[in-house]
Formats: C-alpha cells, structure tokens, sequence
C-alpha cells in the first residue's frame, strides 16, 4: 500500500489521517512537484484539491507562499475550509480574499497569509493596484482552470506568474474538445507538463465505483404535437425569406443547428443597406425567438413555453418584431392550446417520466436533476412536490436568490431535508455538493465540460446511476450525440498534446545537451 510519506517532508504539513493514499493523487502529486506549470485533468469528485493542498504544502515547506483561485464566491470559501481541515499550520495564515472585502483592508491582510484562497477577479485588481505581488509565492492553482481565455482575469494572473517565476497548476475536469481551445488555454497558462486520468486508467480504476449511464428515449404527446404544429409553419416562412435572399442555406429550421443560425445574425450585422438589414433582422429576430419558443415546448415543456412567451409580453419595452410575434395567430393558438392542456393536467411526458422513477425506482435515494431552464426547474419541483417527492431548487443569484439561501439549500440537502435536488448548471461545477445516488439529465447538453461534470455527481463513494431522458425527434437526439462525440475527441486530444509538450520538452533537454557538448569541444 502507497504511503503519503513518499512526497517527502511537505507531508507532515497535510493533515492525512482520515484521507486514504490514492496512487494517481501520489502519482500526479509527485509529476507536479518537479516545478513545471502543469494541467491536471480529473474527473468530477476524484480528489483534485487534496493534490493542490499537497502541492501548497510543498511551497510551504520551501519557504514559499501559496494562492488557490476559483471563479466563484462559493467555490473560494470552500477551499478556504478545505484548507483549514487538510493544512496542518496556524488557520489565521490561511485568508479568504473576496470582493466584499475592502481593497485597504485586503492589503493588510495579505502581509501576513500564508495560503491564500481568492477569487480570481479581485487578485487580479489587487496585483494591478499594487496591493498584492507574487515574488514571494511558490505556487497558484488555478481551478476550474478551463475558464483562462481571452480577457478573463486567470489569463492575466497566469502572466503575472510567469514574471515572478511561480509554478502554476491548472485543476479541470475537461478543458475542451476543440483543439484551438485546448491550445489556447496551454498557452494561456504557460503549461508544461499534462496529467489526465480517466475512471479506466490503472491508477484510478480501483477507486472508482460504479456508474451506470442510461438513456432514456421520451415521444412527444399529443398537446406538445398541437403546439408545435402552431408554430412550426411561422418560422418556416420567416426562415425561407431569409433562404429566398441568400441569408440562410436551410429551408427547414429543424435541421438547422443553433450555432449556424447565430453565424445568420453576425452575417445580418455585417449589411449597409439598411432597408436590406431591417428586413433580414426582421425575420431573423422572428426565427431566433420563436425556434427558441418551438425547443421550449418540444423538448422543456408547456410550462417553459408559456414562461417564455409571457416573458416576451412582459418586457418593458418591445420591439416591431416583438410585437409582430405576440399579435401572430399562430403564436396566440399555440399559447392557448398549452394553457388548455396545462389547466387539464398535461405537461411533457418528460415530467412524468421523472416523477414515475423518482416515485417508484428511486424512492428514498439521493438525487440530482439537472435542468436548463429556472421556468422547467420551478415546474419539475412543483410536480414533484405534488406527487409526495420532497424536492428544492437550487438556481443562480438572480431574482433575488443570495449566497446565503444557496448554501442553506445545499445544508438541507446534505441534511436529507429532501431528497431531490433540481438545479440549473449552477450545480454542475465546483460546490460542494453530496454525492447523490442518481443524476438525472431533464435534456442532454451538448458542452462536453457540462456532460463530465454533470455525471460526475453521481458515483462518488458508492455505485450510482445516470438517466438521461431525450426527446425523439428533437435537438434532444443532436445534443446528446454531440456530447459522446466531444467527450472521447477531447480525451484523445489532450493525450496528443501531451505527448507533444513531452517530446518538446525532450528535444529542449537535448538541445541543451548538445550545446554543452560544442563548448566543451
């Protein structure tokens, strides 16, 4: 059996007692402390942080400070505790530094931290104002590190490091599937050295439990063919005008996918004359929002539907387009006929479906539902609640939802003061949220970032399952496809630029070589 006491006198720093030693956490832990800025890639719920504390405690011991960045507020108090729990040094060394905290007041603290968790933003503003500079620090950890593009505050922190000579780790569960992606980010943060494990690598296999992935297909009803029968025929005629003056290369929306109709709009913007452009906007602005509207009801819901359209109706101020789609027949029939089958206790089968499992598989576990949508959130808890399923919420900080009610949410879960958590991609990356018996996808998500982290609730200290319900006929089936796609091109890709970054950094090894071998010649 591995000892933690194989990563030399740092250990004596982290507090192991209750923490079993993991091969890869030793393995990775051991690449990290050669010194290269190194990206580590492991699934959701595998131990990432114990791997930062370890490389903190590392710095510590060569006389270094350290920081641990995350993108959010709550993901920033969490490592502080963490680090109060696995550090063993004096907890007033180690600071939370936030925005909330006043820029003098930051400036006096951070002269006597040791360890530092912050969020990214507010070290960013701190290192440009003077209040804060690395030259003493021996290593950041940059979680959730797939965020470090264009002008988000990681790139800039990143460079900072590189100045002062600090090694930088980068935790992620996946940072993409697209190559340019990837490439940007390893440029971005100056990587060195890769370390990705999947749950079937040698290392890990042994301590993963088992998860089960099902899909589950769903047909529309009937009351979700009416509306979709009512709309179908306006956006087909908005889209065949676009099609008619070359703006668009479908005729059929269905097929199209949603990243070619925003590349429609950017070409609209690019239009002088401006009768031209009105016109192109016009029936672009009626496609954008009523495929939206379409999706909504085919692959959501009715609820989601009718939320969207009275969100429409509700906006203060309304444009020609906005005007033209509210007083549309069509859209006045599809509205009425969800309404109509909502008062008679008709939803999406999709609904049913969640509540039949819950209610009779799944009755008693844990369990997660991801949902895109806060109008298919409020719904699903409100139905779930109906059928005896004691459900919560849990969304983003808007209409007045605060750090504090998020947290609480999450206590009442882990309390088992219900059992169902509905929540939006909030729930996806980073909190500290329980391990859960079963995630359920109310739709597949085409981000393959999303789709590990969403899976990677489920399975972490015992078997767990996953459901993901797809609509037939709908984009359900493409972004679910998309997905698996995305997952295994990025697994491949990463494994690719690794062996590159190591065949360069051997090629630099012997350039090195070779040089020395010419003067001593």
């Amino acid at each position: 059996m591995r000892e933690w006491s194989e990563l030399g006198d740092c250990a004596r720093l982290v507090n192991t007692n209750s923490v079993e030693p993991r091969d890869y956490q030793i393995n990775i832990t051991r690449s990290v402390f050669t010194g290269r800025n190194t990206l580590v890639i492991l699934p959701t719920g595998l131990g990432k942080t114990l791997i930062a504390v370890f490389a903190i405690a590392n710095a510590l011991t060569n006389g270094k400070r350290a920081l641990i960045l995350a993108p959010t507020k709550p993901l920033s108090e969490q490592h502080h505790k963490s680090l109060e729990s696995l550090l063993n040094i004096d907890k007033e060394g180690i600071l939370l530094l936030t925005g909330s905290i006043g820029a003098k007041q930051r400036k006096e603290l951070v002269k006597s931290a040791k360890v530092i968790a912050a969020t990214p933003q507010t070290i960013s503003n701190d290192l440009k104002a003077g209040r804060l500079s690395l030259e003493d620090f021996g290593v950041v950890i940059f979680d959730e590190c797939h965020k470090a593009a264009g002008k988000y505050a990681y790139t800039y922190i990143a460079e900072e490091c590189g100045l002062n000579g600090v090694q930088l780790i980068g935790l992620t569960a996946s940072p993409g599937s697209k190559k340019e992606k990837v490439d940007a980010l390893i440029k971005a943060l100056n990587i060195q050295n890769i370390e990705i494990r999947m749950s079937s690598d040698p290392d890990v296999e042994r301590y993963v439990f088992g998860k089960e992935i099902t899909t589950i297909h769903v047909d529309k009803n009937m009351h979700i063919d009416t509306v979709l029968g009512q709309l179908r025929p306006v956006i087909t005629e908005h889209l065949e005008n676009l099609y008619k003056y070359g703006l668009s290369p479908f005729k059929n929306f269905e097929r199209m996918p949603k990243g070619r109709l925003l590349e429609i709009g950017d070409n609209i913007k690019k239009l002088q004359a401006k009768n031209y452009k009105f016109m192109a906007l016009f029936n672009y602005v009626y496609v954008l929002d009523l495929m939206h509207a379409y999706d909504l009801a085919a692959t959501e819901g009715l609820y989601p539907f009718v939320s969207y359209i009275e969100n429409l109706r509700n906006r203060e101020q309304k444009s020609r387009v906005v005007l033209n789609i509210l007083n549309n027949k069509n859209v006045i029939a599809a509205e009425w006929s969800a309404r109509q089958a909502l008062e008679a206790g008709g939803e999406h089968p999709k609904m049913f479906k969640v509540v039949e499992m819950i209610g009779s598989r799944y009755r008693g576990k844990s369990v997660i539902i991801f949902a895109q949508y806060r109008s298919t959130i409020k719904k699903l808890v409100d139905v779930l609640n109906k059928n005896g399923i004691s459900a919560g919420a849990f969304v983003g900080k808007k209409e007045g939802v605060t750090n504090v009610h998020q947290a609480q949410v999450i206590q009442d879960f882990r309390e088992n003061k219900f059992k169902v958590l509905v929540a939006t991609s909030i729930g996806e990356e980073g909190l500290d949220i329980p391990s859960v018996d079963v995630v359920i996808f109310y739709e597949p998500v085409a981000s393959e970032i999303r789709n590990i982290q969403r899976k990677g609730r489920a399975g972490r200290i015992r078997y767990g399952e996953v459901m993901i319900l797809v609509t037939k006929g709908t984009k359900d089936e493409t972004y679910h496809m998309i997905a698996k796609m995305k997952e295994k091109k990025m697994h491949d890709l990463v494994l690719r630029i690794k062996k590159q970054l190591e065949y360069s950094s051997l090629g630099s090894g012997r350039n090195v070589l070779e040089d020395g071998q010419r003067r001593l010649a």
